[in-house]
């Protein structure tokens, strides 16, 4: 079968079970629904329609809502399918797959040698944090995964078919259970979620090891020893940035889940392997006693040296003349082994650099150092720190309890302090401080850590374009300090890049320009500085916030500047993209380790100095654009009626606030729900305002030399092609009828005309209609847009109503926030 059978059954499917649970009418409703909104697309009047939906119940809205939701569920499912089904049935090499990695690594003049040296200096570093576009709940995730599985059984036979009956069943239980939270979901819960998806990943890895061996050979002409450069850690449950439930015990309850996940998948794959290597010696099981002890240790939580022991083992099998029992029965027990450990993944802890500073100022405070610590000058304060750190003596004493304000900074260290115990060294990762601006923001952990008996590894990250701007310099003064560097000893200065923030408060292309002149500046200072380094990418999904295919943003990394590798956050709804399926999870794993593989063996060479001019003016003339739009009065205002904001910040889809401390403002309002607002009105604001501007000041010859040759600007509108692609004039305009001057709003009219002028600017640099280089996903957008349109129409409608009386959001909420949901699974890349 193809995808468009695929969709069709699911979609009768779908369509029978509404006439069955609903009724004949409800059925011709949506019937009738969708063929209006296809005629008004075509170019026919919308009035009927306009009217159709006005004169609809809440009750109906939301049914109607719901119908179109669970259509756009189901399709996802099939198009995930139909990525399986097409890797599965390539040929040959393919793109962006470790053996083209190999290819073109030989053909840049690489040795075998050193590629070896390249795969064992690099490390991709995949964390999983929560995120609220993730809307489903668990039950509704068992559902669709139960359908996904029965995909590849169906025939032609119809809704009545033996294949398709197993679909329907879910499919009818589906329409019945209920898609919305009552309660916000806890931080275990969005852990719980966020480890859904090991399974998929632990069957995917030693098929993925056995690529890398496999295509070493095949260019190579020999076998190799080199493991995947590949790791996994977590945010969730140690992410306190703006989250009060990140508490030490929920902390303490997400390491004890990683380790009983870790267990449950080590001990499966310790059974498989006992089963396996059942070969005797002189009447003895030769491997089958060590792999007893292996799984009795696992089982009871004993630390030990898993890996050590593993290859010890696999050195036997090989020596014994048993070299395929090595790689294909033990190998998969070893590669998960050496990725997920007893630790599964390793834990960062987060924090924002105004807690842990007034953590620290408490603490000295209240042991007598500096009574007013938070009012010292920076260089006051890195003097302070440098003496505490020259010394080893706690500041609080031993045994005497921790007031709250200093527990809830020290209780998450000595957390992952037990962990490490437990584990070993890899359950805890970094310690993260988000909105650093200075030497002193990286060093307060430090004292905090010290208080518990823990080293730790600050990450700074840096978020705001002055922050970014001032990076390279924080980051040279802060590895010139002898105590600092004593700290850090021979490991890895990770540093931390924040691409949310930076667009807000800049706008896409001069937050893009900062991003990359950030990583430029900073691999410099670490060169200098004798330090290897690995920028971590906090990247969303949409492309307001470092969106889009994870190969095409790593190969557009700035030469020079991945040293020991990288680290990217895997957000919420992209975890089931990309891993729902073991045939998914290789596929996203070989293409971002091609692009990590590609990109870091770019040497490091001077741009042309007229590109980077360039970028530099057209960075200005785009940040200036931006900031007149939204720092114009009229923008608040005008940004809350035309989006659902209020009612996105009402859903229970995550337990972090959409606002940080303070009143409400954009300055504060967090970075998700602003691209999630302008993605539910198909504006998609942040991911391209501003790109008119920017490519003004370039000219179109000098931009279109730069698109043709330089993989970062071609990797910066490629992106913004896909975002101005999602984008969608005909569903904006009927949010500005939200407006009381509806479209003759001045912005509503300024918005528009952007919107046209810099699709036109951007086909007239690329040479081409918008995603003209992506007709797979062109063709997905185009197909997608009826079944959207009925829902952006019921949310505008509902959204009238509910603002249009006192308590109006009580009585439409549920099926607003069934609209925001429907939305979000169509568009995709939402948050």
């Amino acid at each position: 079968m193809s995808i468009r059978s695929d969709v069709n059954l699911l979609g009768r499917t779908l369509g029978q079970v509404l006439k069955e649970q609903e009724g004949e009418a409800f059925f011709e409703l949506v019937e009738r629904t969708r063929a209006l909104v296809r005629e008004v697309r075509a170019g026919g009047s919308d009035a009927e329609l306009r009217a159709m939906l006005a004169g609809l119940s809440g009750p109906d809205a939301g049914n109607l809502a719901r119908a179109f939701t669970w259509y756009f569920q189901l399709v996802n499912l099939a198009e995930e399918y139909e990525r399986v089904r097409v890797l599965a049935a390539a040929g040959g090499v393919r793109p962006q797959s470790l053996a083209q990695a190999m290819q073109e690594l030989r053909a840049q003049g690489l040795t075998a040698e050193e590629v070896e040296a390249l795969l064992a200096r690099l490390d991709l570093g995949l964390t999983f944090t929560a995120h609220p576009t993730e809307m489903r709940r668990r039950t509704v995730r068992r559902h669709l995964e139960q359908v996904a599985r029965a995909i590849p059984t169906l025939s032609d036979g119809g809704v009545d078919g033996p294949e398709a009956a197993g679909i329907a069943a879910h499919v009818e239980a589906l329409w019945r259970t209920p898609e919305l939270r009552r309660l916000k979901p806890t931080v275990l819960d969005e852990v719980k979620g966020g480890l859904t998806y090991v399974s998929s990943i632990a069957q995917a890895l030693p098929a993925l090891q056995r690529d890398l061996h496999a295509a070493f050979r095949e260019v190579f002409g020999r076998d190799t020893a080199a493991t995947l450069p590949l790791s996994f850690s977590s945010w969730m449950g140690g992410d306190r940035d703006g989250n009060p439930f990140v508490t030490p015990q929920a902390t303490r309850e997400t390491l004890a889940l990683h380790g009983e996940r870790a267990r449950e998948v080590l001990l499966g794959l310790i059974r498989q392997a006992f089963a396996d290597l059942s070969q005797e010696d002189e009447g003895e099981e030769a491997y089958r006693e060590e792999l007893q002890s292996l799984f009795d240790a696992v089982r009871d939580g004993q630390t030990l040296d898993l890996v050590g022991r593993l290859e010890a083992l696999e050195g036997r099998l090989i020596a014994d003349g048993q070299r395929r029992t090595a790689e294909l029965l033990l190998s998969p027990l070893l590669t998960v082994a050496r990725v997920f450990g007893q630790h599964l993944v390793s834990l960062d802890v987060r924090e924002h650099s105004g807690q842990t500073g007034a953590a620290v100022a408490e603490l000295l405070r209240a042991s007598g150092v500096e009574a007013d610590y938070a009012a010292l000058p920076e260089h006051a304060k890195q003097e302070l720190l440098i003496r505490e750190l020259r010394s080893r003596r706690p500041l609080w004493p031993a045994g005497e309890a921790l007031p709250d304000t200093l527990e809830t900074a020290v209780g998450p260290i000595r957390e992952v302090r037990d962990a490490v115990r437990r584990a070993g060294p890899r359950a805890f990762g970094r310690y993260v401080i988000s909105m650093a601006e200075s030497v002193s923001d990286v060093l307060e952990p430090l004292i905090l850590a010290r208080e518990v008996g823990l080293r730790i590894l600050p990450v700074p990250l840096f978020e705001t374009l002055d922050d970014l701007q001032r990076a390279p310099q924080v980051v040279w003064e802060l590895l010139s300090l002898p105590e600092y560097r004593a700290v850090l000893g021979d490991d890895v200065q990770e540093i931390m890049l924040g691409y949310s923030d930076s667009n807000k408060d800049t706008g896409f292309l001069a937050a893009n320009w900062a991003l990359h002149e950030a990583q430029r500046q900073i691999s410099d200072v670490c060169r200098r500085a004798g330090v290897r380094w690995r920028f971590f990418h906090g990247r969303g999904t949409s492309i307001g916030r470092g969106g889009g295919p994870a190969s095409r943003a790593i190969l557009g990394q700035p030469a020079g500047t991945i040293d020991a590798g990288l680290r990217i956050t895997e957000q919420g709804e992209a975890l089931a993209d990309k891993y729902s399926h073991p045939v998914l999870a290789r596929r996203n794993l070989e293409q971002a380790l091609y692009g990590l593989l590609l990109s870091a063996a770019r040497p490091a060479g001077e741009l042309n100095p007229a590109w980077t001019d360039a970028m530099t003016r057209a960075a200005a003339s785009s940040a200036r654009a931006y900031r007149a739009l939204v720092d114009d009065p009229a923008f608040l205002p005008f940004f809350e009626h035309v989006t659902p904001i209020h009612e996105i910040a009402r859903l229970n889809i995550a337990s972090r606030p959409v606002r940080r401390p303070g009143a409400p403002t954009l300055g504060n309002l967090r970075a998700i729900p602003w691209v999630m607002s302008w993605t539910q009105n198909r504006a998609n604001l942040p991911g391209w305002y501003g790109l008119h501007e920017g490519l003004q000041e370039i000219g179109v010859e000098t931009a279109r030399e730069m698109y043709a040759t330089w993989p970062f600007f071609r990797t910066v509108l490629d992106n913004a092609q896909m975002s101005l692609a999602k984008s969608d004039p005909l569903i904006f305009d009927e949010y500005l009828r939200l407006l009381p001057e509806g479209d003759a709003h001045p912005l509503a009219t300024h918005l528009k005309d952007a919107y046209a002028r810099t699709v036109a600017l951007v086909q007239d640099v690329v040479g081409a209609d918008l995603m003209a280089n992506e007709p797979r996903l062109k063709e997905s957008i185009g197909l997608r847009n009826p079944y959207i349109d009925p829902i952006h129409r019921i949310q505008v409608e509902l959204l009238r109503r509910s603002r249009g009386k006192d308590g109006g959001l009580d009585e439409f909420e549920r099926p607003l926030l069934l609209s925001i949901q429907g939305i979000a699974a169509g568009v995709r890349n939402t948050g």
